[in-house]
């Protein structure tokens, strides 16, 4: 049985997974589902929540345990646990960088929103900073001069994050920018951007 992603007709979480699948060149089945069946289909979902992984072995969801599962059938989760701690910790604080963007992009309050806002515009600086950095110190890529599912789930984010803040949020980061560069040219990333249906982010 083929793989098979269950998830929203847009990117966000769903997308290292797919960028995981396309990278590694393995066919997946991409179900993308309307909100107006959500509720039928939430009680048959482990946690009641998107993305999910359907497999033969059964159904599995929480979007990052899915991409750490790929990334190690893929080589992408580091050469050693040393490295995999290390990786986790960067795409941990991706995450980070997405809990802060969410809290006020989803925010109905315009009050409470701007006050959001404006604690993240002065603590998402500090972080990306650091991220850039690492960049700049591993030769390209967040750890060791290497792809690793750190890469993958920072550029397939992307996209989100920059619709949440409603603007580029890497425009002052070169070695951010650069990654993203890199990482869209990968052929196989490439060519999924170039067939993957079209959505608001």
């Amino acid at each position: 049985m083929p793989y098979k992603l269950t998830y929203f007709p847009v990117t966000a979480l769903g997308e290292p997974i797919r960028f995981l699948f396309s990278y590694a060149g393995t066919p997946f089945d991409d179900e993308r589902i309307n909100k107006d069946v959500w509720p039928e289909i939430k009680p048959s979902t482990p946690y009641g929540q998107l993305p999910m992984l359907v497999t033969d072995k059964g159904k599995v969801g929480q979007s990052t345990a899915i991409c750490r599962y790929l990334a190690k059938q893929y080589g992408l989760a580091g050469k050693n646990d040393w490295e995999a701690l290390l990786i986790d910790a960067t795409v941990d604080t991706i995450h980070d960088v997405r809990y802060k963007l969410a809290s006020f992009h989803y925010e109905g309050d315009e009050k409470v929103k701007a006050a959001k806002r404006k604690a993240a515009e002065e603590t998402l600086p500090f972080v990306l900073e650091r991220l850039d950095q690492q960049v700049k110190e591993n030769d390209g890529y967040f750890h060791n001069g290497t792809l690793s599912w750190a890469d993958l789930t920072f550029v397939a984010l992307l996209d989100y994050f920059c619709f949440m803040y409603e603007s580029d949020l890497i425009v002052n980061y070169i070695n951010l920018t650069r990654l993203k560069e890199k990482v869209l040219a990968l052929p196989n990333i490439k060519s999924w951007i170039e067939r993957r249906p079209d959505s608001e982010f």
